[in-house]
């Protein structure tokens, strides 16, 4: 049996970040030939890989990555079975130089055949899997470039990009707080502008007839029925359906006795009032017509607009 020096075994420990014994196994079985023991070593980690290719690995850190002048952005989650795992610093360490290899690259497969310090960042992934004991791979992979990108990361677990239209003065600030909305919110496109109006016809189908079984048993049960919209996006709220939803406004306030000489005062509340309660796929889905979590009396448009910068695009990516 061939006998190996601590010194070889703490070396090829820096190397692939197995276990003392486990190295030193490795080591005898390679009759001391370091590239042969880390080969052994991988060997294993795809074994285990193999046999835990099934498994779940909903846990894992997110990462954010921007370059030197903040006009590029990337977004990584290094996934692993257990929140132990995640936890640990040389975990954090590993996803955060994945995502500094990220950076450079411009898709999920480009980053896989990436070199980590000698072999392929999957490779990587492999070892360690056979270190750990877990399942480890990538788990969501994005990438924005604008004049300003601003990042925000949540516990690690959920990650978010805003590019913004301008370098402006307070732009980290403005694109930390847009993406920590971003993080927070889960919007899924910009403006209500993006929707087809395919998209909004089912989308608000489905949706009152959702309310509409609710109610049933809510008027079973002697319940308070829920208010069932007729419209979900402010693309469906036309001219012609304000001007008389602003008709309808105003005979209610004469309905109820109201000076018409204070009526330009109430108004504008009753409209607010509408639109919000017939905008809620906007409210769910698109981040500027969102109301901003720092300042619910604003939008996510207004606040942006009084920084006098536009939010040109966004990413997120999250663990669950």
């Amino acid at each position: 049996m061939v006998k190996v020096t601590a010194a070889e075994v703490n070396n090829l420990r820096k190397k692939t970040g197995a276990g003392m014994m486990d190295c030193k196994k490795a080591l005898v079985e390679a009759e001391g030939n370091m590239d042969k023991a880390i080969e052994i070593l991988r060997k294993k980690g795809q074994k285990i890989a193999e046999k835990r290719a099934d498994r779940d690995s909903s846990e894992g850190a997110v990462v954010a990555k921007l370059n030197d002048d903040s006009t590029r952005g990337v977004l990584v989650s290094l996934n692993c079975e257990t929140d132990f795992v995640a936890k640990n610093d040389s975990y954090k360490e590993m996803a955060q130089k994945i995502a500094d290899i990220a950076i450079n690259v411009n898709s999920k497969e480009e980053l896989l055949a990436a070199d980590f310090d000698g072999m392929t960042v999957e490779e990587k992934l492999i070892e360690q899997t056979g270190v750990i004991g877990e399942k480890i791979e990538i788990g969501g992979f994005e990438t924005l470039e604008a004049p300003f990108v601003g990042s925000y990361i949540h516990g690690n677990k959920i990650g978010a990009l805003t590019g913004l239209s301008k370098a402006i003065d307070n732009a980290e600030e403005v694109g930390k707080n847009v993406s920590m909305q971003v993080a927070s919110m889960g919007a899924t496109t910009l403006s209500y502008k993006d929707f087809s109006s395919e998209y909004v016809a089912n989308e608000t189908e489905a949706r009152i007839a959702v309310i509409e079984k609710d109610n049933i048993e809510l008027g079973r049960l002697g319940k308070t029925l829920k208010n069932v919209p007729q419209y979900i996006s402010r693309a469906q709220l036309t001219d012609d359906v304000l001007a008389k939803a602003e008709e309808a406004a105003k005979a209610e306030l004469k309905a109820e006795g109201k000076p018409e000489q204070i009526w330009d005062r109430i108004l504008p509340g009753k409209m607010e009032r509408f639109i919000s309660d017939n905008t809620t796929l906007d409210q769910e889905q698109c981040l500027l017509d969102q109301n901003y979590i720092m300042d619910d009396k604003k939008s996510v448009a207004q606040y942006v607009a009084d920084q006098n910068v536009e939010v040109v695009g966004f990413k997120r990516v999250s663990l669950a």
